[in-house]
């Protein structure tokens, strides 16, 4: 099922995580969203704190089940927390909800459990950086149903078909073991990450390979990990650490893809069918017509 916006749509703002901190970066999302002509819902969580989150878990885990019922739900930022609510069995329904870095934990759980709507992309706080082909592209896909492939570099050739699953790499693996942690099985999975240091990333790459979370995937795509520290250099550490190790998988890899903690984060729905193209260096999102 595509669910497509409408000027007028009601949006529902999140915190699900960390408080708000950048007040001028979260008024500049807004400002987008009501320039696309939609009606924006701010809960009264967004400005409250508990510690370093915005609300208790308590507050916080109400407003995201009373926001199922919207037809869209952005998350205001990321940070630390969205997994906290997952403990409460979150009760979730067919409406769109876009997030990512922490909040893929909440993302990933609404597609384990069967519903449509997930889509790894900007956050409110994040909006405003990102290009015009990057805003315009998730526009395209909340009110018109579709987005243009991306490109990427093809560590290994290859032509991967299934359903697409996108997520922060951190956030995935922490869920595995979880019933929040879809089966993979046949699927292409894209992972992103910000500011963890080289030996870090093996390790979790290491754990993925240990819980066998690699053995029946169509394909694997990686878009930005970012940070003060990736430069040139690092960036080739990276790359060779991907190759390695994945070198006796047969599936086709991506990697630099333009999704995550970058300016120019494409807008990925989860669930889709797509084709990973290996030889051509393409990731696409086949989105039926209604």
């Amino acid at each position: 099922m595509v669910i497509k916006l409408s000027k007028g749509d009601q949006v529902d703002i999140l915190a699900p995580a960390s408080f708000l901190d950048k007040e001028d970066d979260f008024t500049k999302g807004i400002e987008i969203l009501k320039n696309w002509g939609l009606e924006i819902n701010q809960n009264k969580s967004l400005s409250k704190k508990f510690g370093y989150f915005a609300g208790d878990d308590l507050i916080r885990f109400r407003e995201l089940e009373k926001a199922q019922n919207s037809k869209l739900t952005i998350f205001a930022k990321g940070g630390w927390g969205s997994a906290r609510l997952l403990e409460k069995n979150p009760k979730w329904g067919n409406s769109l909800m876009l997030g990512f870095s922490d909040t893929c934990s909440l993302l990933l759980s609404k597609y384990s459990h069967g519903y449509n709507g997930s889509i790894h992309g900007p956050m409110i706080t994040t909006l405003h950086q990102e290009p015009k082909w990057s805003l315009d592209r998730l526009r395209n896909l909340l009110f018109e149903g579709y987005v243009n492939d991306i490109k990427g570099l093809s560590l290994r050739e290859g032509v991967a078909k299934g359903e697409i699953i996108v997520s922060n790499l951190t956030i995935a693996t922490f869920l595995i073991g979880t019933h929040h942690f879809p089966n993979l099985r046949n699927k292409i999975i894209i992972f992103e990450d910000v500011n963890e240091d080289i030996y870090k990333i093996d390790r979790m790459l290491t754990y993925l390979r240990m819980t066998k979370t690699f053995t029946d995937i169509a394909g694997i795509g990686f878009g930005s990990f970012s940070g003060d520290f990736c430069d040139s250099e690092w960036k080739i550490l990276l790359k060779n650490l991907v190759i390695e190790r994945l070198k006796e998988f047969d599936f086709p890899i991506l990697f630099d893809l333009p999704i995550g903690h970058i300016s120019g984060n494409a807008c990925i729905p989860l669930g889709y069918q797509a084709t990973l193209n290996g030889d051509k260096g393409f990731l696409n999102i086949h989105i039926p017509n209604n």
